[in-house]
């Protein structure tokens, strides 16, 4: 496998990111020897001027996108519009650059906010364009879904060879701990732990405990980016994920015992539960470029803990 990325100068953008450290660590085990990983200071992502004079410089052979504005629940009610713009523009503008300059593979990674809000349970591919997203985080799922119809249209007016991804909800050491912007793994476990430090007798969370969601560790979801980058030059859209759900309940009383929080838990039912169900169907990331899942749940979430609690 590393012969394959020996000679390939890469860019990832997004590469200082949760996802994106695991990606590069992934390209450096498999002898990856020239990525770039462009920092907002230098190349503004969303403008174009800025695009051409990274790729001039750098002049890649593959981008990895994995540059997104994203948050939870909270984060996308406050932000529908930067979330919006910002994720819509670095798409179009990097894909129609990366297109011109004649790079040989665009990897898009979108995300799994692009289903509809009752999207048939386990989410097949072919359902992506069943209805409309859960309305919280629309904006951001419908901005990152164009990255799916940019791709498919260039290849087939162009030849470009672009793959869209859809990762679900990632979790693992090094994901983003700040209250303001979390999504529910991390906002959770630092929740247990700071009641513990704190001594508190309680708990708060958001929600009714209903939904459901699938979680994917973060060293498999860079695992399965890596293979599909050398493996997949189709045009479908595919899943990455594990294949599993879990009701927000069920996962809140997992990192309750996992953490030691033996306080009360109350449910802010005011609050929204967001998509009513999340489970993806992963059988073509399988069959496609032989990607499964290796990290079990409860595995993960004791390494994010372990490293929440020691860093």
């Amino acid at each position: 496998m590393s012969k394959f990325w020996k000679d390939k100068k890469v860019i990832v953008t997004g590469g200082a990111g949760f996802l994106g450290k695991a990606v590069v660590q992934l390209l450096q085990e498999r002898e990856a020897k020239q990525i770039l990983i462009p920092r907002s200071s230098d190349f503004d992502l969303r403008k174009s001027v800025d695009i051409v004079r990274m790729l001039k410089n750098f002049k890649p052979d593959i981008i990895l996108h994995l540059a997104a504005v994203v948050g939870g629940i909270g984060a996308n009610r406050e932000n529908p519009g930067k979330f919006f713009y910002d994720n819509l523009m670095m798409g179009v503008e990097l894909m129609e650059q990366a297109r011109q300059f004649g790079i040989k593979k665009f990897v898009a990674v979108g995300t799994i906010c692009a289903y509809p809000k009752f999207a048939k349970v386990p989410f097949k591919e072919e359902d992506i364009w069943s209805g409309y997203p859960e309305e919280t985080n629309a904006p951001y799922g419908l901005a990152k879904k164009m990255l799916l119809v940019q791709a498919q249209a260039y290849r087939q007016q162009y030849g470009f060879n672009a793959i869209y991804l859809l990762p679900v909800n990632l979790y693992g050491p090094d994901d983003n701990f700040n209250p303001n912007s979390s999504h529910v793994i991390p906002a959770l476990i630092k929740k247990c732990c700071d009641a513990i430090a704190n001594g508190d007798k309680e708990i708060v969370v958001w929600g009714t405990g209903k939904a459901t969601r699938e979680f994917l560790y973060v060293d498999d979801a860079a695992r399965g980016m890596v293979m599909a980058a050398e493996k997949y030059n189709g045009s479908e859209p595919v899943n990455i994920g594990a294949g599993f759900e879990i009701s927000i309940k069920d996962l809140v009383m997992l990192i309750v015992k996992l953490t030691g929080f033996k306080g009360k838990i109350v449910w802010d039912k005011t609050k929204p539960d967001g998509q009513p169900r999340r489970c993806l169907d992963v059988s073509r990331a399988k069959k496609y470029f032989g990607f499964q899942a290796k990290v079990s749940f409860e595995q993960g979430l004791k390494k994010t803990i372990e490293w929440y609690t020691i860093r």
